[in-house]
């Protein structure tokens, strides 16, 4: 568990009172959170369910499995590049598709290899904004527990915002505003992550289909087709 599964019981609580005094006296005009509930299209309340659904230690260890798979593509490299007994025209022409192959497999960054250890990276650049974020919301749930605003908020009558100095509603637009901008800050944030990722995440293609490869009887070319792994 980390601070904010810590978190979550009493701030599940209060975002859900917020939620509740929002939905039923709105915000004053104006005011910060009406920009971030039309950007982000989420109460105080969902915002912190979706970002705890969030959790790093699946991408973690999704990152390791796609590695270790990334590293088998060297066992098979190994064995195309092997030594053959075979010989003639067709031998030389499967050997141009079989050097294609061990390209593809794990030669650079844009091999299948290179593609896996890339995905890897992503997963763990990812794994690493969502335990960022859930630190960060962690810290702003502190924050507003411990505020007058929550108070105001906790002892408002169901029936309505309570009257005075700051006003129940005021006092919920004040803590959504802090939870959806720390939200707000954390979707900014990933955004420009899948940004700088896109480009290297891009497809890999099929290898170069190499020359025709003679027929058994050396009286026309066998398509050998793509090579398929």
């Amino acid at each position: 568990m980390d601070a904010l599964d810590h978190l979550a019981g009493p701030g599940a609580d209060l975002l859900r009172r917020v939620d509740t005094l929002l939905g039923d006296a709105g915000a004053p005009a104006g005011h910060p959170v009406w920009p971030l509930l039309r950007r982000l299209r989420v109460l105080p309340g969902d915002a912190l369910d979706a970002v705890l659904a969030c959790r790093p230690a699946p991408l973690v260890a999704a990152a390791a499995a796609t590695r270790t798979a990334g590293r088998a593509y060297d066992e098979v490299r190994v064995v195309l590049t092997g030594p053959g007994n075979w010989r003639g025209s067709a031998a030389e022409a499967y050997a141009v598709r079989r050097r294609a192959l061990v390209t593809y497999l794990g030669d650079g960054p844009g091999s299948l290899a290179g593609r896996m250890t890339t995905t890897a990276g992503y997963a763990d650049a990812v794994a690493d904004w969502i335990g960022r974020t859930r630190g960060a919301l962690a810290r702003t749930l502190a924050e507003v527990l411990g505020s007058a605003e929550a108070v105001t908020v906790v002892t408002a009558p169901a029936d309505g915002p309570v009257t005075g100095p700051v006003t129940g509603s005021v006092a919920a637009a004040e803590i959504g505003a802090r939870v959806l901008a720390t939200v707000a800050e954390a979707y900014d944030e990933v955004e420009a992550l899948s940004g700088r990722w896109a480009a290297e995440l891009a497809g890999v293609g099929q290898p170069p289909a190499g020359p025709p490869v003679p027929g058994p009887d050396g009286d026309g070319p066998v398509d050998a087709g793509p090579v398929v792994v």
